[in-house]
């Protein structure tokens, strides 16, 4: 895709993008204090979303059955990632929780690794600056990051994330739009059923409650993919993806903004170290064609 001439449009696009996602960790606190479950929170943020993309026309295409229970089955992977998202968020503070969030291009690398194609030296000094930004994160916790099982539902959550990022690059040639309409109405699907099994879900109840559903269905979902795309015309898909990994910082800054969570300086050096593995894990070694698989940070739950 070419880009626009606009490079400055296109970076602005970009970090509001990066802005609306980081949104959802301080939604997603705003949701418990309202005592809203999470079955019922995230059945209606991805309906929602769904209806307004099916109503719109943007899940049309020349899509085979196959086609669809891909995107299906992706939905699913981004099903249970988001779960653990929110699990962790509900025993961490969300700016601990966007961090880990950004251990998923490490996992990629790891993945790729164990599937026969041996990552190269950027590679791999990427995975051990995120380990260390990990080891900070969980080495020095603040009052509100001692719950391991929180902990390590984040790591997972960035396992799980990683996964959903490699099994995405089955489906890149189907408009964007679409996936994200198939992909949602899934989700809808599988946090309903979630919600049955645990006996949370239902309708929320009154208007601060269903202020936050429609605040995650607009801002870190129907606001900031459109954003991104509009980006990606702009300064292409590179650019585009370095300017997304400053969506945990986002999240820490909203989050000592709305939530009065602290600043913690060990919180902040393990998030640099682990951001610095992210970009360092896009890049190819000098005369060397891009890998087939592309080390993508994560553009948001």
């Amino acid at each position: 895709m070419t880009a626009s001439r606009s490079p400055a449009a296109g970076t602005l696009l970009a970090l509001a993008s990066a802005l609306a996602f980081s949104s959802l960790a301080v939604w997603g606190k705003l949701a418990q204090q309202l005592h809203l479950p999470t079955y019922t929170l995230l059945p209606w943020r991805f309906a929602l979303v769904a209806l307004v993309l099916f109503g719109s026309g943007a899940a049309r295409g020349p899509f085979t059955r196959r086609d669809r229970w891909v995107m299906v089955a992706n939905g699913g992977l981004y099903t249970l990632a988001t779960t653990c998202y929110f699990l962790a968020l509900a025993r961490i503070s969300a700016g601990a929780t966007g961090l880990l969030l950004y251990l998923a291009p490490a996992f990629v690398v790891l993945y790729v690794w164990l599937l026969g194609r041996r990552p190269h030296g950027a590679q791999l000094v990427a995975v051990a600056l995120t380990a260390i930004g990990l080891g900070l994160v969980v080495g020095l916790p603040g009052a509100g990051d001692r719950d391991v099982l929180g902990l390590g539902f984040g790591v997972l959550t960035g396992a799980l994330y990683g996964a959903y990022l490699l099994f995405s690059e089955r489906y890149l040639h189907y408009p964007p739009l679409a996936a994200t309409a198939w992909l949602t109405f899934s989700s809808a699907i599988g946090f309903g059923v979630m919600g049955a099994l645990t006996g949370t879900l239902g309708v929320p109840a009154g208007a601060a409650a269903w202020g936050v559903v429609a605040a995650t269905a607009l801002f870190p979902t129907l606001l900031a993919v459109p954003l991104l795309f509009m980006a990606i015309r702009r300064i292409g898909a590179a650019r585009t993806s370095v300017l997304a990994t400053t969506e945990p910082l986002w999240t820490v800054l909203l989050a000592f903004l709305v939530l009065d969570e602290p600043l913690r300086a060990s919180t902040l050096a393990g998030g640099a170290l682990i951001l610095a593995g992210a970009l360092l894990a896009q890049r190819a070694p000098p005369g060397e064609q891009k890998s087939e698989v592309e080390i993508t940070p994560p553009a948001g739950l």
